[in-house]
């Protein structure tokens, strides 16, 4: 695995540099051999202590691109964290397929249906329902900041993630763009005088 590793408010260090080697080397085992790692070492003087260091990967393995994020109190930590859920990632994005489309299909195929029968007895056939809400989750929504919230995403693995913005005291959306960066959706309410 190639690893290029880029630091912000922090000093790289040959030590750290074969930590994160030495850390990442163990996923060879479960990623492709031309597999590419861009880390990236945050220190955030703001934050509270036990996040202020954050470690950030971008990792290209066999054309999927895997982010995550780990943070702790000290960049070690930070490391472990990332390391831990990247290699959860790795494992989950060898098994699930790679395409919404091949995993739709998939749900198509796989879901049982109940097929009728025709006026001469012979079965119908199984035909793809839409799409459907199958599952719906609720939860308290704490305040938190923009990045608290790309972290708490990256913590979960997930593409996005709503929370409610202790700036404004509106729900917000932020996600993970194509091109790495992050992106956050602020929905405004119009409010248009109709008449009733």
């Amino acid at each position: 695995m190639r690893t290029t590793v880029n630091s912000r408010n922090l000093e790289l260090t040959d030590d750290l540099r074969s930590q994160i080697d030495r850390k990442l080397h163990r996923l060879e085992r479960i990623t492709h051999p031309d597999a590419d790692a861009t880390v990236e070492l945050i220190v955030h003087a703001s934050r509270a202590s036990e996040t202020s260091h954050v470690a950030e990967v971008s990792l290209v393995n066999n054309g999927t691109v895997i982010r995550s994020v780990g943070a702790g109190s000290t960049m070690q930590a930070a490391i472990d964290n990332l390391v831990d859920r990247l290699e959860r990632q790795v494992v989950r994005s060898r098994e699930r397929p790679r395409s919404v489309r091949d995993r739709a299909e998939g749900e198509f195929h796989g879901r049982p249906t109940e097929p009728g029968t025709t006026r001469a007895g012979e079965p119908e056939e199984e035909r793809p329902r839409g799409p459907e809400v199958v599952e719906i989750k609720r939860y308290d929504m704490t305040p938190m900041f923009e990045e608290d919230a790309i972290v708490r995403m990256e913590e979960l693995g997930h593409a996005f993630f709503v929370f409610l913005n202790a700036e404004t005291d509106r729900i917000g959306v932020v996600y993970r763009r194509g091109d790495g960066a992050y992106g956050m959706i602020d929905p405004v309410v119009a409010r248009s005088g109709r008449a009733g």
